[in-house]
């Protein structure tokens, strides 16, 4: 699925785009879904009384196939290796993204958390990192609407992995609190949008920086961003002769 030049690219700025992953047939079923949970009209913007709505993860019948089709199974099988990642049950949280002048205050720069710490498991904030990726092998980015630059694209800092990378290594195994890890770190980085048109899928590396963005488009924007878990640990700081996939080189380039 992935010739050499994705497979570089991947490593270096963290993540690879896919386009046309899923079908727009299954995306129209997906969405008829969705619409019947969100209590607004997609085609009447006076019911479109909030800036942001959060649904939980779906695994109806069009949620597992977008998940499974052949494109992306193929893509996570050479980033992370065949047999080493949960195959998808569905698609995770949706964040849906009306049009808006407002600030919905979760836009801030940030990597998604693996593993809970030892306060609040319900803080998110506290959930923790380690430079191993503990319970976590990648971040997908499904887009279930057309996706341009005024839509509430993600913005990614590409390559800001290498930089997370290295913040880890100190901690090691224990490793760092979300709300603790200095993003300042990343700031030079290029910031990229994750645009597409609906099927597209983009899948980032773990330690990938990204925000997301209140939407200045004229539609709702809608997509999914479900975690990839593995089902062993990586081979990162490891010596062993074990074959090593994009998404632990990664991380060993980031640290010689």
């Amino acid at each position: 699925m992935l010739d050499s030049s994705e497979i570089n690219h991947f490593l270096e700025n963290g993540y690879v785009r896919i386009d046309q992953a899923f079908s727009s047939e299954v995306a129209t079923e997906c969405m008829r879904i969705l619409w019947r949970d969100i209590e607004a009209d997609p085609d009447d913007p006076s019911s479109w009384n909030k800036p942001v709505v959060w649904l939980g993860g779906y695994h109806d019948q069009p949620f597992r196939e977008a998940a499974n089709f052949p494109k992306i199974v193929s893509a996570l099988n050479q980033l992370i290796g065949p047999g080493r990642w949960a195959p998808l049950s569905g698609l995770g949280t949706f964040p849906v993204r009306f049009p808006t002048d407002q600030d919905t205050g979760d836009t801030g720069w940030h990597i998604d958390a693996s593993f809970p710490g030892e306060g609040d498991p319900n803080d998110f904030w506290s959930w923790r990192v380690n430079v191993l990726s503990k319970g976590r092998s990648l971040l997908a980015l499904f887009l279930l609407t057309d996706v341009g630059e005024s839509d509430a694209p993600t913005r990614i800092r590409a390559g800001s992995h290498i930089d997370i990378a290295r913040l880890l290594a100190p901690a090691k195994d224990e490793g760092i609190a979300i709300k603790d890890l200095d993003y300042t770190e990343t700031a030079n980085r290029t910031e990229i949008l994750a645009t597409g048109k609906t099927g597209t899928v983009y899948l980032c590396h773990p330690f990938l920086v990204h925000s997301a963005q209140i939407n200045k488009g004229s539609r709702p924007r809608i997509m999914a961003q479900p975690p990839v878990f593995p089902k062993q640990g990586f081979n990162v700081l490891k010596d062993q002769d074990l074959e090593v996939y994009p998404i632990e080189q990664a991380i060993r380039e980031a640290l010689k």
